[in-house]
C-alpha cells in the first residue's frame, strides 16, 4: 500500500483546528514515504471567507505543497454562516470535488474526514469505483453538535433527518472509522457496527519544549493575563463569558484576552467594547502559537453545558502543552473533564458557577508557584498522551494492516 487520497473541506493553508491536522496527516504520510493526495475546498476558515491570494483562481485547482498533491474545487462560503447558508456551503463542496473524483491517480485506501459527512460520501463513491479500502475519521459530529448546540427548529429537522440517513450510510459502508476523544469512541459505537480506532489529535511537543525569552506582543503587559485563543463560535458559551467579565472588572491588575475569529467574531467584538480591561486581536501565524500560549498566565475555554461528547476541542492540547493551567467549564460527564482530573492541569467546572471561576482567578493571579505546578501538570500529561510522532507512527501501523 502506497498511495492514500485524503478527503476534506480544511487543509493547508487552513493551519488550525481541523485544517492543521489534516494538513500534519498527509504531510506526515509523504516523510514516511507514502504518495498522498488530497481533494479539499478553497481556504476559508475561520474566517469564513475565502483566503485574498485564492479569490482569483479558477474552479478548479491542483497544487502540490509539501510533496502532497491537492486538488480544490471553490465552494461557497456564507460571510454570516447560518444553518441553511452552511448546507449550501456543504452542497457546493460535495459537488464541486465530486468532479476531481476523476482527475486523482487509483489510490490504495481513501480517508474521509469528517466534517463534511459528504466527504465520507465521496470516500465511498471512490471504493465503490476501484474496490479500494474506506477510512472514514470523525473530528466533529457536526450533527450532534448542532442539535446539542440547540441551532436547530422547525424544518431544520427534516434537513438534519436526511444528512443523518447519510451519515448512517457511509458509516456502515466503510472499513473503518476512527475519531478523536473516548467520550466519541462509545458515540461511534452507538452509532454503527463497523470497526473503530481511537486516532486522537496531536501536539507536537518539540515546539512548545522551548524556554521562551519573550512574551508575545498580543500579551506583553505586565498585568495577570487571561487567554482565549481559537475559533469565536457557537459551540462556546459566550453569554457565561460575559457575567465572568462583569465579576472581573472588580479585580486590579487583570487583562483579558481573546485572540480568535469565527461566525460569533462581530458580536464579540461588540459585546466587550464596554469592558476596558478585555482586547481582542485576530488568529496569529501557527508558527507564533507556542509563544502566543506561553505568554499567558491562564487560559480559559468555556464550553456550552449541552456538548458532552460531540466535540473534542483541538485547542486544548496547545493550551495544556504551553506549561499554563486553564479553567475549563462544560458538561461533567465529557472528555474534556476527565483529561483534566487526570493531568492535574487546571481546573474544571460544570456548575456554570461564576463565583467559582473568580476564585480560581485569584488563587492564581496570587500563587505564582501554584500557576507553575499545574501549568507543568498539564505539560507532561499532553507530552505522555498526546505527542504527535506516537499518534502517527501508530495510525500509519494501523493503515498497513
Amino acid at each position: 500500500m502506497k498511495k492514500i487520497t485524503i478527503i476534506g473541506i480544511n487543509y493547508y493553508p487552513e493551519d488550525t483546528a481541523i485544517g492543521l491536522y489534516t494538513t500534519e496527516k498527509a504531510e506526515y504520510l509523504v516523510s514516511k514515504g507514502f504518495e498522498v493526495s488530497v481533494i479539499t475546498g478553497f481556504p476559508y476558515y475561520p474566517q469564513w471567507k475565502i483566503r485574498q491570494d485564492y479569490k482569483s483562481k479558477r474552479y478548479l485547482v491542483k497544487e502540490v505543497i509539501n510533496g502532497v498533491k491537492v486538488y480544490r474545487s471553490k465552494q461557497y462560503v456564507p460571510q454570516d454562516p447560518t444553518f441553511i447558508k452552511r448546507i449550501i456551503h456543504l452542497i457546493s463542496f460535495t459537488f464541486g470535488n465530486f468532479i476531481n473524483l476523476f482527475k486523482i491517480e487509483k489510490p490504495d485506501i481513501v480517508i474521509s474526514i469528517i466534517p463534511f459527512t459528504t466527504s465520507a460520501l465521496l470516500g465511498w463513491l471512490l471504493k465503490k469505483r476501484y474496490k479500494i479500502k474506506h477510512w472514514i475519521h470523525v473530528q466533529d459530529f457536526e450533527f450532534d453538535a448542532a442539535i446539542d448546540s440547540g441551532l436547530l427548529n422547525g424544518n431544520k429537522k427534516v434537513i438534519i433527518k436526511i444528512l443523518q440517513g447519510i451519515e448512517r450510510f457511509v458509516l456502515k459502508n466503510a472499513d473503518i472509522v476512527s475519531t478523536i476523544s473516548f467520550g466519541m469512541l462509545n458515540k461511534l459505537k452507538s452509532k454503527t457496527e463497523t470497526k473503530t480506532y481511537y486516532l486522537t489529535n496531536w501536539i507536537d511537543v518539540k515546539k512548545f519544549n522551548i524556554k521562551f525569552s519573550e512574551t508575545h506582543c498580543n500579551l506583553s503587559s505586565d498585568k495577570f493575563k487571561i487567554l482565549y485563543s481559537g475559533n469565536i463560535g457557537a459551540k462556546q458559551d459566550w453569554c457565561f463569558f460575559f457575567k465572568v467579565l462583569d465579576e472581573l472588572k472588580t479585580i486590579t491588575g487583570i487583562e483579558v484576552v481573546i485572540v480568535g475569529e469565527g461566525a460569533e467574531k462581530d458580536y464579540v467584538i461588540d459585546r466587550i467594547q464596554q469592558y476596558d480591561f478585555v482586547k481582542h486581536f485576530n488568529l496569529v501565524p501557527y508558527q507564533e502559537l507556542p509563544l502566543l500560549l506561553s505568554s499567558a498566565d491562564v487560559h480559559i475555554l468555556f464550553q456550552k453545558n449541552s456538548v458532552i461528547d460531540t466535540v473534542m476541542p483541538s485547542k486544548l492540547l496547545g493550551m495544556m502543552a504551553s506549561s499554563k493551567p486553564s479553567i475549563v467549564t462544560g458538561n461533567k460527564k465529557s472528555e474534556v473533564a476527565k483529561v483534566y482530573k487526570k493531568s492535574q492541569g487546571g481546573y474544571y467546572f460544570s456548575d456554570n458557577s461564576v463565583n467559582s471561576i473568580i476564585e480560581c482567578v485569584k488563587a492564581l493571579k496570587k500563587d505564582k508557584n501554584l500557576c507553575n505546578q499545574l501549568g507543568k501538570n498539564a505539560q507532561r500529561f499532553v507530552e505522555k498522551n498526546y505527542s504527535k510522532d506516537n499518534i502517527l507512527d501508530n495510525f500509519i501501523l494501523e493503515l498497513k494492516k
